[in-house]
């Protein structure tokens, strides 16, 4: 680190934010073309539905906790079917979490409903998410289809590691 300081805080916060997101989407596109609909054990959610929750949730914590930065909200357990346009949707709703930190640290407020501080959003948000992606790689697992570390790891992990690199998706 060069400086050091509080200054520096945000910045790294939002860029853990989206690279958080960006490793998701890696996720997604990385997917065998038939994997959204795997399930784990009869009565699961498909992985398709797991990132359609995951856009939801999100969606849902900005309305209830900065609802001056919502937008609308779909149904949560919708089965993705089209890897581009959940693509899109996972980085529509990973703005607005991020716009909705930002904004409610700019004003100094609290979030309304589930949190004192706004980065607590991102934190639940990571770890929310961080649990789906477990689930979907186990479902890959137990499908017979895991993704291969040499492949996956640099897409996911690596994205976490790598200094100075800007989060992005493939």
């Amino acid at each position: 680190m060069s400086d050091s300081g509080s200054d520096n805080v945000l910045p790294a916060l939002l860029d853990s934010w989206d690279r958080n997101n960006a490793i998701l989407v890696n996720l997604l596109r990385a997917l065998p073309e038939d994997a959204l609909t795997l399930r784990p054990v009869e009565g699961s959610p498909s992985v398709g539905e797991l990132f359609s929750h995951i856009h939801y949730v999100r969606l849902v914590f900005v309305s209830e906790d900065a609802p001056e930065f919502a937008q609308p909200v779909s149904d949560e357990w919708v089965q993705a079917s089209d890897r581009d346009r959940m693509a899109e949707l996972l980085n529509e709703s990973a703005k607005a979490v991020r716009e909705a930190v930002q904004g409610r640290l700019a004003a100094g407020r609290e979030m309304d409903v589930h949190f004192d501080h706004p980065i607590l959003l991102f934190q639940h948000m990571i770890w929310h998410e961080g649990y789906h992606h477990g689930q979907i790689k186990l479902t890959l697992k137990l499908a017979g289809r895991p993704l291969a570390n040499k492949d996956i790891g640099p897409l996911t992990r690596r994205v976490w590691m790598n200094k100075r690199q800007a989060a992005r998706s493939s």
